[in-house]
């Protein structure tokens, strides 16, 4: 497909992110960009406004990325109403529902609700993707296109599962961060200083996840049993981790529940 011509709301970290990926994988050509804080264009076919009365009259977007904060979803979304029926809205606000877009767009407008992480900021995010069945096939693989320039892409055909990947991938780099940390304040707690602690664990997981990255065939299960000599010292650990009743398993499931659980009040 060629590049093409994009407006996007909303220029925080993702927005940044993803524009990134744009521009390196020749996705898009003019690219227009409301974001209240105003500032300096990126290089390249772009102009940045403050206004959306600022976008050129002429101006005729593929798509319309709505990356702004969902609180301010309801205040922005408005001025963009002209476009539907036009271009493909692609939102990536968490727990903004299609009814939410709906009903200011019209309920026929193209809409694609996305859920990405931040690993998005380094190219290595994943998104899950949920279309409405307004939008056509050059619609969808244009947003694909568009999520998958900074990182993979996943689609469900059920919206009410965009609220499990929040739970899981959306809210899922956290849990890793505070893996490093439970790692950290452990190895503190048999005799490491603290700082020492840290540097093993940051290393151990940021490591491991290179593991998983390269070896993309291998399951985590292989991965985890090349590793764990029996009777040794990870198997000694791992009967901790894995207990039935307090492990991480009945741990991590209830955190993700609770995590989805908040993405549908969110919603609605």
């Amino acid at each position: 497909m060629t590049a093409v011509d994009l407006l996007l709301v909303g220029f925080g970290k993702m927005g940044g992110a993803m524009l990134a990926g744009w521009r390196a994988a020749g996705t898009v050509r003019r690219v227009v960009i409301v974001d209240p804080a105003g500032g300096t264009a990126p290089e390249g076919e772009t102009v940045l406004v403050a206004d959306p009365a600022a976008v050129p009259a002429d101006f005729a977007p593929a798509a319309v990325v709505l990356a702004v904060k969902p609180q301010m979803m309801d205040q922005a979304l408005p001025a963009y109403a002209g476009y539907a029926g036009r271009a493909v809205f692609l939102s990536i606000a968490a727990g903004k529902t299609v009814a939410s877009f709906q009903k200011v767009l019209g309920g026929d407008a193209a809409l694609v609700r996305a859920m990405p992480n931040t690993p998005a900021a380094v190219g290595r995010g994943i998104s899950g993707a949920f279309a409405t069945p307004s939008v056509s096939t050059d619609q969808r693989d244009l947003c694909h296109r568009l999520l998958n320039a900074v990182g993979e892409v996943v689609w469900v055909e059920d919206e009410a599962l965009i609220d499990a990947v929040t739970a899981v991938s959306g809210s899922g780099p956290a849990y890793v961060f505070h893996l490093v940390e439970a790692m950290a304040a452990a190895g503190a707690a048999v005799g490491l200083p603290a700082e020492l602690a840290l540097r093993l664990a940051r290393a151990t997981v940021t490591g491991a996840g290179e593991l998983l990255h390269r070896n993309a065939d291998a399951t985590a299960t292989q991965l985890r049993i090349n590793v764990t000599s029996p009777k040794g010292t990870t198997q000694a650990a791992l009967d901790v981790l894995m207990d039935e009743g307090q492990g991480l398993t009945p741990l991590m499931t209830r955190a993700v529940a609770a995590a989805a659980r908040r993405s549908r009040e969110l919603a609605g």
